[in-house]
């Protein structure tokens, strides 16, 4: 698959001395969608808004579909969408008008036909009228959606795009961004809920202190990253785990009824065949067993803490 978006040694240090995005340099792949994850001044808005020409970098290069975004800037912002974390809209414009504007202000003709579909696909037709001010967080942030599709981006970059926003109206918006993908539009977003990234994303980057950690397919994360664990339900209570047990990453819980085993997914070998035989010699019986494996959270929270300072 080819890329919409190369950044080459991409780097910003303020005029204060703040380093605020690192040498970094990433290809985002035309129709996948993309996260970045990171805590609150790890570099993500940074990172978008340098893309998107709000902000300059210090050093680096950056091109969206071949253009270069200094050197060509007006064909390069017009093959991107952004819907920043702010809501920033007229509150007493309708919303047909404000996403009209919005085509407009890209150079597009007027296209009542074309705003009418985005309208539609975001389920706002019946509030085209509507005055911006007069709508919940929910459908304001779906205006800022259509706004920034209004003249028809092959890149849209969603900074926290559910955030206020009521679970009911995060699994629409889902919805939503995947109706988008599957029509084209490369999707970049950040996020603060790691379950968006895991039930969305295509890949995945960890950024912190303006580095990227690392970029990975999600499941294949998931697989190098994640470890599983194996609960056995006993028959009986255990006091202590016996002597004679010597697999390591062993633990009783639940009264002494369970037993959970943690092993890395990673390993030729888990020791399950091992852990089992070692029950039975020890004449430990088991009713039920059961595996869970670790969620992105974990695996997040685990690379963000060995690359603290």
């Amino acid at each position: 698959m080819d890329s919409i978006i190369s950044i080459e040694n991409l780097a910003k240090t303020y005029a204060n001395g703040f380093v605020a995005l690192k040498s970094t340099s990433l290809d985002i792949r035309r129709g996948e969608i993309f996260a970045m994850l990171g805590p609150n001044g790890a570099g993500k808005t940074t990172l978008i808004n340098i893309v998107c020409g709000i902000v300059n970098a210090t050093l680096g290069k950056v091109t969206v579909d071949g253009h270069d975004i200094i050197k060509d800037a007006r064909a390069a912002r017009s093959l991107i969408g952004l819907v920043p974390q702010e809501l920033t809209t007229d509150a007493f414009e309708t919303v047909w008008d404000t996403t009209m504007f919005s085509r407009g202000l890209f150079g597009k003709p007027r296209d009542p036909a074309r705003v009418e579909a985005v309208l539609k696909s975001l389920t706002l037709w019946d509030k085209k009228k509507d005055k911006i001010m007069t709508l919940s967080g929910g459908m304001k942030r779906r205006v800022m959606i259509a706004k920034a599709l209004a003249h028809d981006p092959q890149v849209l970059f969603l900074d926290e795009p559910t955030a206020g926003v009521d679970v009911e109206l995060r699994q629409d918006m889902w919805n939503v961004v995947r109706g988008l993908r599957d029509s084209g539009v490369t999707i970049i977003l950040t996020t603060h809920y790691i379950d968006e990234a895991e039930e969305m994303a295509d890949r995945v980057a960890v950024i912190n202190h303006g580095e990227i950690i690392l970029v990975e397919q999600k499941t294949e994360l998931m697989r190098k990253l994640g470890k599983k664990q194996l609960t056995l339900q006993l028959q009986a209570p255990l006091a202590e785990l016996p002597p004679s047990l010597t697999i390591q990453g062993l633990d009783l819980h639940a009264g002494g009824m369970e037993i959970t085993y943690t092993y890395d997914t990673k390993a030729e070998r888990t020791g399950i065949a091992t852990l089992l035989a070692e029950l039975a010699e020890a004449g430990i019986r088991f009713k039920d067993l059961q595996t869970t494996q670790s969620s992105l959270e974990e695996i997040f929270v685990s690379l963000v803490s060995r690359k603290q300072p």
